[in-house]
């Protein structure tokens, strides 16, 4: 659990795609920076002869760690602008492979940079927008799912970027999270994250939702994602889909926090999303510590996909946007 804080070293693509894959580092922002980190770290000292040569081993490496996670998007969209700038500066004459392999690794660094800054102005859209339907001065109580904050992107996190903004305005009463089974995200990550921060939380299980919203007032939902199609229906972490279903029955809205890059506008909907599945020993297991029948079957998928209809707004960095209107991203970038 969180009894002590470990780092862990990436020499390379393999590092980076075995700590993506065994969750290790997760959340879709973290994914693609690692991910690609883990490759620009792997090629600094390498010596390539040819253009040609840098292009192949750059193209089947990226699309190599983009298989470790299939369903987060920002890998797969890291992956395919970093191979479109190598196309493009390949075809050009005047460009040495040297040079290409130096605005390589400065386009990877910048991605840190930018995730950074893109989560300062989530937190910011997210927090106008929840703060305008509460009474001015007061304060507020939020629940949010899984891990969203700095140990899932680059540095403040999305929806916990929300949460922060908030509790840095002094507008924070209380926030639930939830304990995210099977992998215990809530529990190990977000919980471990408030209690840094000094950001007055409870933690509760993924059941207890239903009961939380009939006994206290919650203000609004934040989450974030892992991929959003381009109608608006939203994969996350499982158990995401249920939070909303409840949130509605009970008027609670239901905001999405997530960069521009996490949303597919190649897919059209959310049944055509890529839905991962884990080990049953997740389910079964809490360290080496079995915790069902042996023998029983398990179903573990890592995610669900909620319903465009069931959110109430998409925060992102260039603003908040109705689900339906995600599109308008587009005319902005």
């Amino acid at each position: 659990m969180n009894e002590d804080a470990r780092y862990i070293s990436i020499a390379g693509v393999e590092d980076g795609w075995k700590v993506i894959s065994k969750m290790q580092v997760r959340g879709a922002p973290a994914i693609a920076i690692v991910g690609c980190l883990s490759l620009a770290v792997e090629i600094y000292n390498e010596t390539f002869i040819t253009k040609q040569m840098f292009k192949q081993e750059i193209e089947g490496k990226l699309n190599y760690l983009v298989s470790a996670r299939p369903t987060a998007v920002n890998m797969k969209l890291a992956a395919d602008d970093l191979i479109g700038m190598v196309n493009d500066w390949v075809e050009k004459s005047v460009i040495s492979v040297t040079e290409i392999k130096e605005r390589f690794i400065h386009e990877i660094e910048a991605m840190l940079e930018k995730d950074i800054s893109n989560n300062m102005a989530i937190g910011t859209f997210g927090a106008e927008r929840i703060l305008k339907d509460v009474p001015s001065g007061s304060s507020l109580q939020l629940l949010t799912h899984c891990n969203t904050g700095s140990l899932a992107t680059a540095g403040y996190g999305t929806a916990l970027g929300v949460i922060r903004k908030i509790f840095d305005q002094n507008r924070l009463e209380h926030v639930f999270c939830t304990e995210t089974r099977p992998y215990n995200q809530g529990a190990r990550l977000t919980a471990y994250e408030f209690v840094h921060d000094k950001i007055p939380a409870t933690l509760v299980l993924d059941s207890m939702v239903a009961s939380l919203f009939k006994s206290r007032k919650i203000a609004a939902v934040v989450v974030g994602a892992d991929r959003v199609a381009s109608n608006g229906d939203t994969a996350n972490k499982i158990g995401t889909y249920q939070i909303a279903v409840v949130a509605k029955h009970h008027a609670v809205p239901f905001y999405v926090a997530a960069p521009s890059t996490s949303i597919d506008f190649e897919i059209s909907e959310g049944d055509r999303i890529e839905i991962e599945q884990r080990p049953d020993r997740e389910m079964t297991h809490i360290g080496e510590h079995r915790i069902a029948a042996p023998g029983i079957r398990c179903w573990n998928p890592a995610f669900d996909v909620t319903p465009a209809n069931l959110i109430t707004g998409i925060i992102t960095e260039k603003g908040v946007f109705a689900p339906n209107d995600i599109r308008k991203l587009l005319e902005l970038q």
